[in-house]
């Protein structure tokens, strides 16, 4: 028998600790449409809203957008039960990677304290190319959509060996960068580094100075990029930031 059982918009908001605000608004775009009781014109969910609410909830916590969600849900047999398994493989692997940069951390920490040496690969233990990639992407979205597949089909058009070699090629800019950190950020070497760093990203997408100034709005703004420099050097975010605007500035694009 078919569940009848029918829920207040209150009451999914408070099943799925979000505000009702949000669901008017998930209404009005047609990500998770209401119900009008014919009596009294109410709102309300039929049981079907909460696998599909859940579903905005795990894409959402993967970061996807609304309306690519939205796109995704409402494709013609899409499978609960191979979405759910999707989902759950991908958190695994989150789960071990938050494991990997736990470590990280721990062990840095003990670097800074003097009680073991790390290797200059060391730092950078637990952060995949995939996720260093979407983090960069966040800002390319911003301007062009487009860039997020194309940088997806870059990425995957190169061996092994080859993607192992361009984040290399990221981690020495970034360790050159500290290593300099002594230096005036508008100084010859500093803003040669940043030029780099900007080619570096090129192979992404085609990072101009406006996307370059948001990724260094980023390094200081958004705690995953900021907690990521912050290991290295704590005043490494500060430090890219300013280099980064220097940069922007002096090919006339400023915040």
């Amino acid at each position: 028998m078919v569940n009848q059982k029918q829920y207040s918009i209150k009451q999914i908001a408070q099943a799925a600790s979000i505000s009702v605000r949000t669901l008017h608004y998930y209404d009005q775009i047609g990500l998770l449409k209401s119900h009008r009781q014919p009596q009294n014109n109410y709102r309300y969910y039929p049981v079907e809203s909460l696998l599909r609410l859940q579903q905005v909830r795990f894409y959402k916590e993967l970061g996807f957008e609304l309306s690519r969600i939205k796109d995704i849900l409402d494709q013609p047999g899409f499978d609960y039960p191979e979405a759910l398994a999707t989902h759950r493989e991908a958190l695994m692997k989150k789960i071990e990677q938050t494991k990997q940069l736990v470590q990280t951390i721990d062990r840095t920490l003990a670097k800074l304290k003097g009680e073991v040496n790390m290797s200059e690969n060391d730092y950078f233990v637990g952060f995949s190319d995939e996720q260093q990639s979407a983090y960069e992407k966040e800002a390319a979205e911003k301007w062009d959509p487009v860039v997020v597949k194309e940088s997806s089909r870059r990425w995957k058009s190169l061996s092994k060996q080859d993607q192992q070699g361009l984040m290399k090629n990221g981690e020495r800019i970034t360790l050159a960068l500290r290593d300099l950190m002594s230096e005036d950020p508008g100084s010859e070497k500093v803003q040669a580094l940043v030029d780099e760093w900007k080619k570096h990203i090129d192979f992404f997408y085609d990072c101009t100075p406006e996307i370059l100034l948001a990724l260094g709005q980023n390094y200081m703004s958004d705690p995953r990029f900021h907690n990521f420099y912050v290991r290295i050097d704590p005043g490494l975010p500060q430090f890219f930031y300013n280099a980064i605007n220097i940069y922007c500035a002096r090919r006339g694009v400023t915040e």
